[in-house]
């Protein structure tokens, strides 16, 4: 079968399990028996079915107790890029704001307060073909470049915090950075990329620097937010930074192809998930990329692969967005779940950080 004729896991699981079978898998795996589907509005189905996205949304509850929920929603966007990778560099970008923007709204009708963009979203994965000069009218600045402006317009119409990964122009000097809005529209922050790969044709390094910001927790209008990009996953140690920092939520706004470790796409953000007491968001960029190099006219094809998904800290996750198809996943989550769950593990009270900081003292010595 066609890698990217299968849709999702959860489609192959579903069409070929029993109901009980569906339900007992569904505990093992997923943490519980049912997906606790939210209703959408019929507008919103409407909408998918014109535009040709998909929209799922789900929710996390947490036990009642003396204080009172906090319950917010997140959505997360995955899309493919509009035009080919020859067209001019506006263009490109002109047309994906244009796509983006009906899934924004879209999220906005049903009631989204934070939502995170796929990594790079503004324009195709570029960084695959060894070029640099060719493309450099994708970099901008974090509080003013033209992705900022087209967001912030939205941010603040919709009263929306907006996580906006881009490829930042810092004076000459390009980053992997997430820009945080906030719900006024207001630049409130951003996070570069701490880890950057150098893997078959993944060479960011040619590309930009590792971050230099540290691991930054956001205090939004609605949870405390941090931004783990793409390859950062694979670092146990970035998560944990971001959860000692206070984080309810980590995004991980990325763009892989299922060469590249697919297999444990779904496990690395869940863990990280469990391991830190917070909520993890994983999007991933989907469709077809084809570029052209300027030397040697060599023809690069990427595709990615979707399947975004949130996990709540008690390791329990939503079924993935599809493969293949752009889309928007709604979540809604009560944040009492965070502390909810550390007291219940004990995991904080447990940890050995000054062992840990002692031995990675003497590693780094050489003792």
């Amino acid at each position: 079968m066609d890698v990217q004729q299968v849709r999702s896991l959860d489609e192959i699981i579903k069409n070929n399990l029993n109901s009980e079978q569906l339900k007992e898998y569904n505990r093992i795996h997923y943490g519980r028996t049912d997906h606790c589907e939210l209703k959408l509005q019929d507008s919103t189905l409407a909408a998918g079915k014109e535009h040709d996205f998909e929209v799922a949304a789900f929710y996390f509850d947490a036990a009642k107790e003396v204080r009172p929920p906090k319950i917010i929603k997140v959505g997360l966007i995955q899309h493919s890029i509009v035009l080919p990778t020859n067209e001019p560099i506006d263009k490109q970008r002109d047309a994906i704001f244009f796509k983006v923007e009906k899934l924004i709204d879209i999220a906005a009708s049903e009631g989204v307060n934070i939502l995170c963009l796929q990594e790079t979203w503004p324009m195709p994965f570029f960084l695959c073909t060894g070029e640099k000069e060719e493309w450099k009218e994708f970099a901008e600045a974090a509080d003013n470049g033209p992705s900022f402006q087209f967001l912030s317009k939205l941010a603040k119409k919709y009263k929306m915090i907006i996580v906006s990964p881009i490829l930042e122009n810092d004076n000459g000097v390009w980053w992997n950075t997430a820009v945080v809005i906030d719900e006024n529209g207001n630049y409130l922050g951003k996070h570069r990329k701490n880890h950057l790969p150098s893997v078959g044709s993944f060479s960011e390094t040619a590309y930009y620097l590792p971050g230099n910001i540290g691991h930054p927790v956001f205090e939004t209008k609605y949870a405390k937010i941090a931004i783990n990009i793409c390859y950062g996953r694979h670092h146990a140690l970035n998560w944990l930074m971001f959860g000692l920092n206070g984080a309810e939520i980590v995004f991980n706004p990325a763009a892989t192809v299922p060469e590249f470790g697919e297999s444990f796409w779904g496990i690395e953000t869940r863990n990280a998930a469990i391991a830190n007491s917070y909520f993890t968001c994983s999007i991933n960029r989907v469709g077809t990329e084809v570029f052209t190099t300027k030397v040697g006219q060599k023809e690069i094809t990427r595709s990615f692969y979707g399947s975004s998904y949130v996990t709540a800290p008690n390791g329990h996750r939503t079924p993935g967005l599809s493969r293949d198809k752009d889309g928007l996943l709604v979540v809604e989550m009560d944040l009492n779940l965070c502390r909810q769950v550390k007291d219940h593990w004990g995991f904080n009270m447990t940890a050995r950080l000054d062992m840990y900081a002692k031995e990675i003292k003497k590693s780094l010595s050489g003792e």
